[in-house]
């Protein structure tokens, strides 16, 4: 299966390219998210909080999972390692100033709804101080003096990813950041954003959502107002090539015309 992702022009591209420091590529698109929007104010009023976040992390789950599995990939001593499920990293908000994440396990599987349980749950243990994976042992890393803490994230990048382990002593979890990133700078009231890839994540890609707007859209040879949501990826160019963000791009779109769908589980994804 890994053999099978490290193609030819991966091999030259991770020759070539450090690792996410050359080789960032970028994306912009807006996504009509219209009906989205209608369908989470419609289960708002029947005491159900659903949010934007929930049906992007669904739809971009889905996609990678189905429609382009050779970008749910990592890069290991040369070679591309596929992932089997499409875990997701959320990023949120805690107390109005800091940022931190949580990650969605098989979320390829889960409903918008699902997903909105495991985010709420996990974002809550987070504000009340509790926090755990990745960002578990920040406090602590934080505290080390600079030469030693590079050399630290050094080793900790080595075990993680080059040996596939857990770090038990800083409680980080082997594959800490899972298949995908997805962060909202919309909250803030920001529309694009060309974000980092984070080096010691091994993702492939970062999906950033900016704030929603009502925009003039022809649809049918007509100018229609609809609400549009900014979308801006960040991805590794070792892992992903114009055509493959494009199938991405594409399946995301489609999937968000459908929020009936996305809020209901993924039994049999793929098949």
């Amino acid at each position: 299966m890994e053999e099978q992702y490290t193609t030819a022009w991966r091999k030259l591209a991770i020759a070539v390219y450090k690792q996410p420091v050359d080789s960032r590529i970028y994306g912009i698109f807006d996504a009509d998210v219209s009906n989205i929007v209608d369908y989470i104010e419609a289960e708002k009023q029947k005491g159900r909080r659903l949010t934007i976040t929930h049906f992007v992390t669904a739809a971009v789950a889905r996609t990678l999972y189905e429609d382009v599995p050779d970008v749910n990939c990592f890069v290991r001593r040369g070679h591309v390692v596929f992932r089997k499920d499409a875990d997701v990293f959320v990023t949120v908000n805690v107390k109005g100033k800091d940022m931190t994440g949580l990650i969605v396990r098989q979320a390829q599987d889960l409903s918008a709804g699902e997903i909105a349980d495991i985010v709420v749950a996990k974002a809550a243990q987070k504000r009340n101080g509790q926090e755990s994976g990745a960002f578990a042992s920040k406090g602590i890393l934080s505290k080390i003096p600079w030469p030693f803490r590079r050399m630290l994230f050094v080793i900790i990048k080595f075990w993680i990813f080059d040996l596939g382990l857990p770090f038990p002593f800083l409680k980080i979890p082997a594959d800490p950041f899972g298949s995908i990133m997805i962060t909202n700078i919309g909250s803030f009231g920001l529309s694009y954003g060309m974000v980092a890839l984070f080096p010691i994540g091994k993702i492939p890609a970062v999906v950033t959502m900016g704030e929603i707007v009502e925009k003039p859209v022809v649809i049918d040879g007509e100018i229609k107002i609809r609400k549009m949501l900014p979308l801006t990826g960040t991805f590794d160019h070792r892992i992903v090539d114009g055509a493959q963000a494009g199938l991405l791009t594409m399946g995301v779109i489609k999937r968000l015309q459908d929020p009936e769908t996305l809020d209901r589980p993924n039994p049999h994804p793929g098949q």
